[in-house]
């Protein structure tokens, strides 16, 4: 699985077509740590991950872990709305079309939740604004 996610951080150094040293410079960390990485010596860390992903946004953190979605990662797919059926209602021995509950719109780029990693392991979770 590390040999999944060395050859996708490679992808993402191709594609902007890096040095190793100028994507190290690009992602705020050590040469010696991405020339680590890449021969398999270290695992990427958490930190690394959130640099490289805080660095391209272009790249989908689904995608840098588990190989899922797709990069570069298009912004111009507007997410679908969500189908809402509509149930229905009987009164009386009627059909009664009862209208599905108001949908918000997904708007591209709102943060919905945040969350701080601290150094000793702990977490803090920040929860966006509801309309």
């Amino acid at each position: 699985m590390d040999d999944e996610i060395i050859s996708r951080i490679q992808t993402v150094i191709a594609h902007h077509g890096l040095s190793v040293s100028a994507f190290a410079d690009e992602i705020g960390v050590q040469r010696s740590s991405i020339s680590h990485l890449l021969s398999g010596r270290n695992k990427p860390s958490l930190d690394f991950v959130m640099k490289l992903v805080n660095a391209y946004p272009e790249v989908n953190l689904y995608w840098l872990l588990k190989g899922e979605g797709s990069f570069p990662e298009s912004k111009d797919v507007k997410p679908e709305s969500p189908k809402i059926p509509v149930p229905e209602k009987k009164v009386e021995g009627q059909s009664v079309d009862v209208p599905p509950p108001p949908v918000r719109e997904i708007v591209p780029n709102t943060p919905h939740t945040i969350v701080l990693l601290f150094e000793d392991g702990t977490f803090q979770t920040y929860k966006g604004k509801k309309d």
